[in-house]
């Protein structure tokens, strides 16, 4: 019967002082790298080196009391495992390391309850600041306890604009998914909408009439219909708008579920995309536009780059750098693929 290794127990800063044959005191002085006190060289340098013998291994809890400071941000979302969650969680956790930052990430899956939780767990590691991000672009009431620290919202917004926000463009992806069309010839151009009233629906529907006013051509509502987010609703939506006397020829839809089902509605009818009917989507699901056949054009969120710039805002403010509440808007780029 094999014997199980005991654990070895933790070096301490009075181990490190008895190696270096110094005081506690000034093992916790160059430890903690205070600078305001003076120490010679030769001491510095003595505890260093017995704490890189022994493997000493700093108190992290104890060092942020001692200093005010933890060098982590807590990021608080829905589900954790979302595509669109990863891509935030990626982008702020690159951007945090380049400061020598590191994030603390909780899910809630959307529990009230949870969510107060999770911001109390955070905040008892004492983070320096909280990002708060949704899977969706919409406003949200932000729990009270986030005021007790900087807090940055990514792909929402605070509809009391008591926190600063970022959020994608979805106005210029629009226009830029309507325009990209104009330049392949298309002017009668559907528009397969999400649910009405929703910020991104809102958004990308003004991008649509305003690229389309600019190239001086009529609004036609009869071009306009909801596919309520789903591969069904894009199905039966594209079936509708093709149906018509004079029908669109091509179809920019504001998800790319949408598209996909839109795809099938074209091929039902035996034509051929882009060459009879071209077709943009929204979001960029990597699942789905990439392995499209043909592969799906479309606008993709910048979740990367929306968690990113919130780190950016929450490290300025937390240097202490004057910062209001307005809401940044980050690019949506077009992605070109094969079915315009």
């Amino acid at each position: 019967m094999s014997r199980q290794t005991p654990h070895r127990r933790p070096v301490t800063m009075k181990d490190v002082a008895a190696a270096a044959g110094v005081s506690r005191t000034a093992v916790s002085l160059v430890l903690n790298d205070r600078r305001s006190v003076t120490l010679a060289d030769d001491t510095r340098d003595r505890v260093l080196a017995a704490a890189a013998e022994l493997g000493y291994r700093p108190n992290a809890g104890a060092r942020a009391l001692a200093q005010q400071r933890s060098d982590w941000y807590g990021l608080v979302t829905e589900i954790v495992t979302a595509p669109f969650a990863v891509d935030i969680i990626k982008g702020a956790q690159d951007r945090a390391l380049l400061s020598d930052k590191h994030l603390l990430i909780a899910s809630t899956e959307s529990d009230p309850d949870a969510e107060n939780a999770a911001i109390e767990r955070l905040l008892e590691q004492r983070v320096e600041g909280i990002i708060y991000a949704t899977t969706w672009h919409r406003p949200v009431v932000v729990p009270e306890l986030a005021r007790e620290v900087p807090t940055v919202l990514v792909n929402c917004f605070d509809a009391e604009g008591r926190f600063p926000a970022v959020v994608p463009d979805e106005r210029t992806g629009g226009r830029r998914a309507t325009e990209r069309l104009l330049a392949a010839g298309h002017r009668r151009i559907g528009f397969v909408n999400l649910d009405p009233d929703i910020p991104a629906a809102v958004g990308r529907r003004q991008g649509y009439h305003e690229a389309l006013r600019d190239a001086g051509i009529r609004i036609d509502e009869a071009l306009e219909l909801s596919g309520h987010a789903t591969a069904d609703g894009g199905f039966t939506a594209a079936e509708a708008l093709l149906d018509l006397a004079d029908p669109p020829t091509a179809l920019f839809c504001a998800n790319d579920r949408m598209a996909m089902g839109a795809y099938d509605a074209i091929k039902e009818r035996g034509l051929k995309i882009p060459h009879d009917v071209a077709v943009i989507g929204f979001d960029n699901q990597e699942l789905i536009a990439a392995y499209l056949r043909p592969g799906l054009t479309t606008v993709a969120l910048p979740f990367d780059e929306m968690g990113a710039r919130g780190v950016d805002i929450l490290a300025a403010i937390t240097a202490g750098q004057p910062t209001d509440t307005r809401t940044v808007t980050v690019d949506c780029p077009l992605l070109e693929r094969s079915s315009v």
